[in-house]
């Protein structure tokens, strides 16, 4: 833990016993789902088209399908009987309720489907209907055959972490997020460097002047953080990556920690200076003030088809060189 905390090491440990009393118990592979959720972006081309679609071929298959409440509103449920009786529901019932979530939309969409229903255990499908889609792999051409498939129990399943981070000031926490990505601290567009000091499991580390860290996830490394030179980590990697963002010394590297780490990072000169969870998320902060980020004790469940493969993604995504053909199945290296 925290060894400078004191008291305010409370505040995670009520965090993780609510979060804890939600998770649901995982499913084995062969188990086929009842209960499925839907949820989109809801301001896609033809969102509410491909949702209802995409319904009512699982509803054909005897699934019961429920409605995330915004989503709902982009479908036409008047024109099917079926859709009609469909419930709708929020997130938090949706994490309570559904045995897997379908999400259609872009990694944004799935970065934020997955903060909020990670405390429940909920596993996610990922249908790309944006640009990149690193996170959402499957093709919204081949997802009327892909879905029926998985949903009946063929996939690969993973689990991918996330980090916890809270806000300290004064020594008490005020606030506190989880992030599937990354954690960034960095300075608005007009003002300086900021200069942070850094402490990993209370040892001391460094001091740096930057325009901001980057603390990333396994997922997170092929996000902000790869375009600010760090590595790649696989997802299934325990790790947490550290990354500066455009150091003034050349020698303030990228460095891989544990995912056990447990990283302090406090303003010490700097204005106008932010954090922000998955760039969805961000508060302000202000000198001495000092952001904790650990790895979360959730994971977020990722279900790909059978034949899913990261390295292929990476070629596909990263526009890497492809291998020599073999066969019919290129995923296979």
């Amino acid at each position: 833990m925290f060894p400078f905390l004191g008291a305010a090491q409370l505040y995670f440990q009520m965090a993780h016993r609510l979060f804890r009393s939600q998770h649901k118990p995982a499913m084995p592979n062969n188990t086929p789902f009842k209960t499925i959720a839907l949820i989109g972006r809801t301001d896609a081309p033809r969102i509410g088209e491909l949702l209802a679609l995409l319904a009512k071929r699982i509803q054909q298959d005897g699934f019961e399908v429920v409605f995330e409440a915004n989503t709902a509103r982009v479908i036409n449920l008047a024109a099917d009987d079926n859709l009609t009786r469909s419930p709708i529901l929020t997130l938090t019932e949706i994490g309570h309720r559904a045995d897997v979530a379908i999400v259609l939309g872009g990694d944004g969409t799935m970065l934020g489907v997955s903060r909020q229903l990670a405390p429940y255990g909920t596993p996610l499908i990922g249908i790309n209907h944006g640009r990149l889609g690193f996170i959402t792999d499957i093709s919204i051409s081949e997802m009327q055959q892909v879905i029926p498939t998985m949903l009946a129990g063929d996939f690969a399943r993973e689990e991918r972490a996330l980090l916890e981070a809270r806000i300290m000031r004064a020594g008490a926490p005020i606030y506190h997020a989880l992030a599937f990505n990354d954690v960034v601290v960095n300075r608005s567009g007009f003002s300086g460097m900021v200069e942070l000091r850094v402490q990993v499991n209370g040892c001391f580390m460094y001091e740096q002047r930057s325009d901001g860290l980057i603390v990333a996830t396994p997922t997170g490394s092929t996000a902000y953080a790869l375009s600010s030179h760090g590595p790649i980590l696989h997802p299934q990697l325990g790790g947490i990556v550290l990354v500066p963002i455009a150091p003034h010394a050349l020698s303030n590297r990228p460095i891989v920690l544990p995912d056990h780490s447990e990283i302090a990072i406090q303003i010490t000169s700097g204005r106008d200076v932010n954090v922000n969870f998955d760039m969805q998320s961000f508060s302000a902060l202000e000198l001495e003030d000092t952001i904790e980020v650990r790895r979360s004790n959730h994971t977020v469940p990722f279900l790909h088809p059978p034949t899913y493969s990261y390295y292929a993604t990476l070629r596909s995504k990263l526009h890497w060189s492809e291998p020599p053909s073999y066969g019919s199945n290129p995923n296979v290296y």
